[in-house]
């Protein structure tokens, strides 16, 4: 009986399409009251005085929290989390109160009424790399070394054939999922329960309950929904703290707070702008002899958050001679935070577009040229890949997309009024399972019951769970019911990093495996069994990653510089497929995300004021069905017994990865123009339009 592969329908499709699933703002629990921040207004300062009156007069309001009346809060290690603990405003945006009324339209219109006037400080909003007070961090995320170095990457530059040497920029991106930030909170007989938007239950758990002093089993976080999170939802916010503050000052009765769109632009987390120094060198046959990054970005200067935009060229291809290198800017801005695939989706813009500046200027083929710098192991580590199928995803991407029968030469195909181009990048995303994640099954009233405190994101693990416990439990998938999403069940780690699949399923396979073992085929009433996913000795010995390669077709309109992508295609070798449904959805997504970073999204950030101004849905464009007809992502049949005992690998962040480098790299053999600062807008185009 194989449940593993088949192409389930979403357990959670239904409740989601009909507006049944109960999201985190939404939960009844009583009569409620309802909380909307109020936010500093400067982008550096103290607050002088706070005027209140107004607001508290209000019919329906019922308190307006500020630093002078907030609880005390047990640890203000965490700076972000800290809010309304002293006058200090460390960013325009920055929370200074909190109005708790009677309802939502009341607790807004109490905020409006709140005004402050401050002891108003210069700031320094403005990203350069050119500044002389970058630094150095001492790790970048999560834990990795911030430089590395192997042989003389300037020697060897001197010495090269060939060499590209460009800067690269990202831009400032926000997440803005559907579901803003939300939490329901109650603190009732000693107990904090958050009904929160949230990409883990349990590490949401950890941070609030040492935030506030509390033993850990005295905070329940529960979260059966999320609509989306794409890494801004992994870490508690400040509006988590808010609302379990408000909570603790109501108690008995549930507090809500949701975060308007354009607060989220100031309190939810954001992926840094970066600014990538690049530099190729290469013999005249088109094999690297030098990788250099160089990476400048920004991060709050209350809370450090250092982007790892450099690692993919550590290991992407091989050349004798590398060095890549983080430097920070520590400015007056919100704290930046996850945000999908990072730093290997800003990481491999620069790398991908440069390495398609060398093919041209090798007159290679840029599929070819990846081919030629395929590394037998992990440059690295010095490590073997557990599997590398990168080769294979670009030739199989090419044969589907037609590239053989490209002309080379860019500018030179007009159809219609168009220019037309194509372009091809690679992409890569580590390979992980994070140990400390447990699953119980037990059988109970004729059906199997699998718990485990996951979270789903909306990136299926409602479904894929349940499949990889039928494999198991040799049943059919139809019997087991599946319980996620709350700090009652055990301990799991957050959706994040493309690890969850690999490690609660690691822990649900196991747990299964060893039910089947102990009880057979006929369980009594009752019978358990749990696992926990532990430390892969693997990882020790193999170079772990997901690959995939990206090919995009660019329509450039040779008078107006608009550009449309008609087509977009990607390959991927991820390791064992559990469902193909929710699979293809996380790659289309991801692939779409990456099209949005390659011609629209852009925070707009204006350094007099220190504050995105396009911070609203109307005017932080994305990508619409408009911009591209044909989406496909295929894969290859991989097996890989190295990386967990299932062989699966993460998926949900590997589509993004090379999108926007391969929309770049079509523009520019649409047309000439090569653009190396994202988005990709017709007022970047126009001047260079043959």
């Amino acid at each position: 009986m194989t449940a593993i592969g088949e192409p389930l329908v979403r357990r959670d499709g239904t409740r989601k399409v009909t507006g049944t699933a109960t999201y985190a703002y939404e939960t009844p629990a009583g009569t409620p009251v309802f909380c909307h921040p109020v936010q500093a207004t400067v982008a550096r300062g103290r607050i002088a005085a706070i005027h209140t009156a107004e607001a508290e007069v209000l019919d329906g309001v019922l308190d307006v929290i500020t630093y002078r009346s907030a609880e005390r809060l047990a640890s203000t290690a965490d700076a972000e989390l800290a809010v309304l603990q002293d006058r200090e405003v460390a960013f325009r945006g920055q929370v200074i109160g909190l109005v708790v009324a009677e309802t939502s339209e009341v607790a807004r219109h109490g905020a409006e009424l709140v005004f402050a006037t401050y002891d108003e400080r210069e700031h320094d909003t403005e990203l350069s790399a050119d500044r002389d007070d970058l630094y150095k961090p001492e790790k970048v995320n999560p834990a990795f070394p911030t430089d590395t170095a192997a042989g003389d990457v300037d020697a060897a530059m001197a010495s090269a054939d060939v060499t590209v040497e460009q800067t690269y920029r990202t831009a400032m991106y926000h997440n803005n999922p559907l579901e803003p930030h939300a939490t329901t909170a109650l603190w009732d007989n000693d107990v904090l329960t958050l009904w929160d938007s949230t990409q883990g239950v349990h590490p949401s758990r950890k941070a609030i309950a040492k935030v506030f002093g509390l033993p850990e089993e005295r905070v329940r976080v529960v979260c059966p929904y999320v609509g989306g999170g794409f890494g801004s939802k992994g870490l508690p916010h400040a509006n988590v703290v808010l609302a379990a503050m408000a909570a603790r000052a109501y108690p008995g009765r549930p507090v809500k707070l949701a975060l308007t769109r354009q607060q989220m632009f100031s309190l939810a987390g954001y992926r840094t702008p970066t600014i990538q120094k690049m530099r190729l060198g290469a013999t005249r046959d088109g094999r690297l002899t030098a990788i250099g990054l160089d990476v400048v970005e920004q991060t709050s200067r209350i809370k450090e958050f250092a982007e790892q935009t450099a690692l993919p060229s550590r290991m992407m291809y091989a050349a004798p001679n590398r060095r890549t290198t983080h430097r920070l800017a520590a400015l007056d801005v919100p704290v930046p935070s996850w945000m999908r695939a990072p730093g290997e989706c800003p990481g491999m813009f620069g790398p991908e577009v440069a390495m398609d500046e060398l093919a041209y200027e090798l007159g290679i083929d840029p599929v070819e040229l990846r081919i030629r710098n395929e590394p037998e192991v992990d440059p690295e580590s010095g490590n073997p890949f557990s599997s590398r199928h990168l080769v294979d995803c670009l030739r199989e991407g090419a044969r589907r997309f037609g590239w053989d029968s490209r002309d080379p030469r860019p500018g030179v195909r007009l159809e219609d009024g168009w220019l037309v181009g194509t372009g091809v990048a690679a992409s890569v995303y580590p390979s992980s399972t994070r140990p400390g994640s447990t699953a119980v099954v037990r059988f109970e009233g004729g059906r199997y019951a699998v718990e485990i405190g996951a979270a789903d994101l909306g990136t299926g693990a409602w479904t894929v769970l349940p499949q990889i416990a039928a494999e198991a439990l040799e049943v059919p998938v139809e019997e087991i019911d599946m319980r996620l999403g709350d700090t009652a069940y055990p301990e799991a780690a957050v959706a994040g990093g493309s690890a969850g699949t690999a490690t609660w399923g690691s822990a649900v396979f196991e747990a299964a495996r060893t039910f089947r073992d102990k009880y057979g085929r006929d369980p009594a009433e009752g019978a358990e069994a749990d696992a926990t996913t532990g430390d892969n000795p693997a990882r020790k010995e193999y170079a772990m990653y997901a690959f995939g390669a990206q090919f995009a077709e660019a329509r450039v309109h040779a008078d107006t510089g608009e550009i449309r992508v008609p087509q977009l295609l990607g390959v991927f070798a991820a390791g064992r497929i559990v469902n193909p449904r929710t699979a293809r959805s996380q790659f289309l997504g991801g692939m779409t995300m990456g099209l949005s970073m390659a011609l629209h999204e852009e925070s707009v950030w204006d350094p007099r004021f220190g504050q995105v101004v396009n911070h609203d849905l109307a005017e932080y464009h994305i990508a619409v069905n408009a911009d591209v007809d044909d989406v496909q992502a295929h894969w290859l049949d991989e097996r890989d017994p190295h990386v967990n005992p299932l062989g699966v690998k993460g998926i949900g962040e590997i589509g993004i990865v090379g999108t926007a480098a391969a929309v770049a790299n079509a523009v520019f053999h649409a047309t000439g123009a090569r653009i190396r600062d994202l988005p990709i807008t017709l007022d970047k185009v126009l001047p260079a339009l043959p």
